[in-house]
């Protein structure tokens, strides 16, 4: 049995449990009045969800987490497609671990379904990389009920290798039959003035929420636009283009790090919902 300890514990979020739920607590109490329940009674297919510390992002991402909980969603897999800020590992990486640990406790890999996807698996991929990690100790504080997790790491982002995720992810499904959902990790514009970072990436999302994979990408490039997380976004597009005949997609917060600390160079977060 092979176990993940966390890279990032004591830095992107606390390493004490107890230290961990209570920021959690007091991330959701002063956004619970600000989160929609217009989505609870949806079939939820996905997220887009940001990946810095969580005094930073966590008052976007909870937006997405809370709105799970309602919803009172089975799901036997959580799919975690993240970019890779370290330059190891493969195009496309699975973990070679059993087991992955945060302070609230292990969470399975479910290499059953990792096995039909058909990619290669890479330590070193995982190992340091803090975008599909942050997602866990938010996934055990809200879901209740049992579940495992298939972290990708991305590092070739492009509509090809979007496309090449989210059609095997397709038939590795058909094949187990399991009920899963996608995270997109991402966080939009880095270091950038409030304004413009807000205008830019407005359009970004704008394109998501049309579904607009190939226009999303291709706007990141030309514009050089400093969103990490592009690939798996276009990535769980394509795959609800697969699942869905009427899938949707609608932001839930938009912010930026100036909101945490006043700067007038910040990072900006935003968490989506997909559903039908």
């Amino acid at each position: 049995m092979k176990i993940r300890e966390p890279a990032v514990a004591g830095m992107f979020y606390p390493e004490g449990k107890q230290q961990l739920k209570l920021l959690i607590d007091n991330l959701l109490s002063k956004q619970k009045q600000l989160i929609s329940n217009s989505f609870i009674s949806h079939k939820i297919l996905g997220g887009i969800v940001p990946h810095a510390g969580y005094k930073y992002s966590g008052p976007e991402a909870v937006h997405f987490f809370e709105i799970l909980r309602q919803s009172n969603q089975e799901f036997e897999t959580v799919v975690i497609i993240n970019p890779n800020h370290t330059g190891y590992g493969k195009n496309i990486s699975l973990d070679e671990n059993d087991f992955w640990q945060t302070p609230f406790g292990r969470i399975e890999i479910d290499n059953e379904l990792g096995k039909q996807c058909g990619f290669s698996k890479s330590f070193q991929a995982h190992i340091k990389e803090h975008s599909g990690e942050v997602m866990l100790p938010f996934l055990q504080y809200f879901i209740n009920s049992d579940f495992k997790i298939l972290p990708i790491t991305m590092s070739a982002q492009n509509i090809e290798t979007a496309k090449n995720i989210a059609q095997n992810l397709y038939n590795a499904v058909a094949i187990t039959k399991r009920k899963i959902i996608i995270i997109a990790s991402t966080d939009f514009s880095h270091f950038v003035n409030p304004e413009q970072g807000r205008k830019t990436d407005m359009d970004l999302i704008r394109k998501i929420e049309s579904l607009e994979s190939h226009k999303l990408i291709r706007q990141v490039i030309s514009e050089n636009i400093s969103m990490c997380g592009f690939g798996p976004v276009a990535t769980l597009i394509e795959y609800l283009k697969l699942i869905s005949t009427k899938p949707k997609i609608k932001l839930l917060k938009f912010g930026n790090s100036g909101d945490v600390s006043n700067s007038m160079s910040v990072v900006d977060y935003a968490s989506l919902i997909a559903y039908e």
